[in-house]
C-alpha cells in the first residue's frame, strides 16, 4: 500500500518483514500537511519477489522517485529500512532533505549474523513465516510491549504478529539475504551532510542504543532521541513518542 498526500516529501522505508502498513500511524499523523510515499519493498506488502540486493532495491526506487517528480526528500528507515536508506545515500545522495534512522545499525553482519539469516532463510522457505514467531518475534518487542498491561500494547503486540504472519515466505527469505549482502555503512557517516534524526527504542534488544549512538556519534551534528518503553517497533510501541520526536524533526527539515 502506498499513500500520496501533500507537499513537503517523506518517505518512509519499512522494516523486516513487514509492509508500508506498518507506518499507518506515522501517515495518519502527517496527513494533510506532508507527500507521503511509502513504498512496499520486493516480495513483501503483495509484491512479487525481486532481486535480494539493497542496492537494487534503492535503484528501484530511486526510478520511482523519479515518476512522482520527489526531487528531495526526508528519508525515515526503521531497521531493515535504515539499512536501505543508508544504500540510497551511498548512490544518491541528492535525494535527501534530510534522514531519520529509527532501530537501526549501521555495521554489516558478523560470521555469525550472516549464518543466521542463511538458517533462517532456509527455514522460512520449508516451513513460511510461522517460523519468525519462534525468536524473531519476541526479540523485537519491548519488554514493556511483552507484559502487555495496557489494551493498546496487547493490540500492538497482536498487529505485529499478524503482518508477520502474513508475509511471504520467499519475500521474506529473499529479504534476509539482502541484508546480508549489505556492506559496512560506518564510513559513509561522516559523509552524511543533511539534518539527521537517530531514533531508539529504549527496550531495544536487537539494535539497542549503543548502535544508535554510534551513528549519532559519527554524523556531524546527528540528534539521537530515546524512545521510553519501546523495543525494536518504536513506532508501533509508542507511537505518541515517535511522532512528536518525528513532526518535531520534520518542522526543523522545512519549516513550520
Amino acid at each position: 500500500m502506498e499513500w500520496l498526500i501533500a507537499a513537503k516529501p517523506v518517505v518512509f522505508l519499512h522494516a523486516f518483514p513487514f509492509s508500508p502498513e506498518m507506518w499507518s500511524l506515522q501517515v495518519a499523523a502527517l496527513a494533510g500537511e506532508y507527500t507521503v510515499f511509502a513504498p512496499a519493498m520486493p516480495g513483501l506488502g503483495g509484491r512479487e519477489p525481486g532481486a535480494a540486493s539493497l542496492d537494487a532495491w534503492a535503484a528501484e526506487l530511486d526510478e520511482r522517485l523519479e515518476d512522482l517528480g520527489i526531487e528531495e526528500a526526508v528519508f525515515v528507515g526503521l531497521s531493515m529500512g535504515g539499512y536501505l536508506a543508508f544504500r540510497m545515500w551511498d548512490l544518491f545522495p541528492e535525494r535527501f532533505a534530510g534522514l531519520v534512522l529509527a532501530d537501526t545499525r549501521a555495521q554489516a553482519d558478523d560470521e555469525a549474523g550472516l549464518a543466521r539469516r542463511a538458517e533462517l532463510a532456509a527455514a522460512v522457505r520449508q516451513r513460511g513465516p510461522e517460523v519468525l514467531l519462534d525468536d524473531f518475534y519476541p526479540s523485537i518487542l519491548g519488554e514493556t510491549t511483552k507484559r502487555g498491561d495496557s489494551e493498546e500494547r496487547r493490540a500492538a503486540a497482536e498487529w505485529i504478529r499478524e503482518m508477520i504472519l502474513e508475509a511471504d515466505p520467499e519475500g521474506i527469505a529473499r529479504a534476509l539475504e539482502a541484508m546480508a549482502g549489505r556492506p559496512d555503512s560506518r564510513p559513509l557517516l561522516p559523509e552524511i551532510e543533511v539534518p539527521t534524526l537517530v531514533i531508539v527504542g529504549e527496550e531495544d534488544t536487537l539494535t539497542p542504543p549503543e548502535y544508535a549512538r554510534v551513528m549519532a556519534g559519527g554524523i556531524p551534528e546527528a540528534e539521537m532521541l530515546i524512545i521510553p518503553d519501546a523495543g525494536h517497533m518504536a513506532n508501533i510501541e509508542n507511537p505518541a513518542a515517535f511522532n512528536t520526536a518525528l513532526l518535531g524533526f520534520l518542522e526543523k527539515v522545512y519549516g513550520g
